[in-house]
């Protein structure tokens, strides 16, 4: 059974994200002064006294204005209303009420739900007289917080697990299943692939390079298969990132990296690959996930021709992953999305595969009567058994003579040779050698 959700809306700035890292203790959510920063709703897992539940921070409502996200932002958030079993609507102490926290009061107020008002900024415990103007909101007694400082974050919680409670949920952690990272440089299609593989429109979709600054994670259920997938920010080499939030953007998409089972590398297919297509690629190899290469925009990319050249470039161009599959798609019309699917499963099978170690050393038997091996002065190299030592990904130990005269390309045929033997598209694999006498 799900987790109740509990959403945190209110107008920019008031400090939503750092009242959502305070209830997770995390700092997964991107704070920062300039207004905007968080603009589509993200999920972080909670609990207090027990009680787990998710967490929704939400991009800041503001009813008018002149950025060109601004719709988006507001609509993301009222969705984030809409599916959550509680609402916290957060509001700025210092700044007091303004037009837009009333606007986004009466809309609040028409719903049935469970709606604490949490005034924060409240660094100064005892200054409860500051809070009768925000009675006029009319939804109820607020209540003074300092997301900062923690100050009346238990007593709120306190109340709000009571309220969870009565909502009669099962309350147990939600099992992650495959951890799937969508990465690709930006405006390659990471938050259209990301909509349509979880069938909502949780990512604001744009053109404009930059639109997603935070990962987002979404659990989905595929085919009896539990997935979390995880839209990132544009990734680009640090020289080239000129705000600080863009940043901070770039370091939550590489901790999405890291806990990734599978990366699914968003590549423009009517630019074809670039450098930092292969940068990115870089990334999730150094950290050791398993890759699938999507190809978006397929159905835009004119002509045979042009579609072979930009395959054959990624074969040139992209043998140190050369281990991942790639499938072409249209993102925007959901063509052969069905295959991304297929190549996840495909790749994480492979991940987490398990060869038996009676396999392995007949694998070895057979690369010994080869009579392939090197040498270096008068030692030669001689293996003498191999095993699996790990998963996620698969790591062989083989045992020798002499592994310190292993070179790369005897490393490199070893794991071509094991590749070509067992069935293992998609994921990296690990070989160490240790000595045997």
């Amino acid at each position: 059974m799900a987790l109740p959700i509990v959403a945190i809306v209110g107008r920019p700035n008031v400090g939503k994200s750092t009242f959502v890292n305070r209830i997770a203790q995390v700092d997964e959510a991107i704070v920062h002064e300039m207004r905007g920063v968080t603009r589509d709703r993200s999920y972080h897992q909670a609990d207090w006294n027990g009680v787990n539940f998710t967490l929704i921070d939400t991009g800041g409502i503001e009813m008018g204005g002149d950025d060109a996200f601004q719709g988006s932002i507001r609509n993301q958030a009222f969705e984030a209303t809409r599916e959550a079993d509680l609402i916290v609507f957060l509001v700025d102490g210092k700044t007091g009420i303004n037009a837009d926290d009333e606007e986004v009061a009466r809309i609040l107020r028409k719903s049935d739900k469970p709606i604490f008002l949490a005034v924060n900024k409240m660094d100064t415990p005892g200054r409860e007289d500051e809070l009768w103007e925000f009675y006029q909101l009319g939804l109820g007694d607020p209540w003074p917080v300092s997301a900062t400082h923690g100050h009346g974050t238990g007593d709120l919680l306190d109340e709000i697990v009571h309220e969870l409670d009565k909502l009669g949920y099962d309350n147990e952690v939600e099992e992650p299943g495959i951890n799937v990272a969508i990465i690709g440089r930006p405006n390659a299609g990471k938050s259209s692939l990301t909509n349509k593989l979880t069938n909502n429109d949780r990512s604001i979709v744009s053109d404009v390079a930059g639109t997603t600054r935070d990962a987002i994670d979404t659990v989905v259920e595929h085919e009896g298969e539990i997935y979390r997938i995880v839209d990132t920010a544009g990734l680009r080499r640090k020289s080239q990132i000129d705000e600080d939030v863009e940043y901070y953007g770039f370091v939550r998409a590489m901790r999405a990296i890291d806990r990734a089972d599978v990366a699914l590398l968003v590549i423009d297919g009517t630019l074809g690959l670039t450098n930092e297509d292969q940068r990115v690629a870089g990334y999730a190899a150094e950290r050791g996930c398993a890759m699938v290469i999507v190809l978006n925009k397929w159905d835009i990319v004119e002509g045979p021709e042009a579609k072979a050249e930009v395959r054959e470039r990624i074969a040139d161009r992209m043998t140190f992953v050369g281990y991942a599959p790639v499938v072409a798609i249209s993102a925007l019309t959901g063509k052969k999305v069905d295959r991304v699917w297929e190549a996840i499963n495909k790749a994480y099978d492979s991940y987490s595969k398990v060869i038996p170690t009676a396999q392995l050393n007949n694998f070895l038997s057979g690369i010994r009567e080869s009579g392939h091996t090197i040498s270096k002065g008068k030692a030669i190299l001689r293996m003498k058994y191999v095993t699996q030592t790990a998963t996620c990904p698969p790591q062989f130990t083989f045992f020798a003579n002499r592994p310190d005269i292993v070179d790369d390309n005897y490393e490199r045929y070893l794991e071509n040779r094991l590749r070509e033997h067992f069935d293992l598209t998609g994921t990296p694999i690990k070989l160490k050698f240790k000595k045997k006498d």
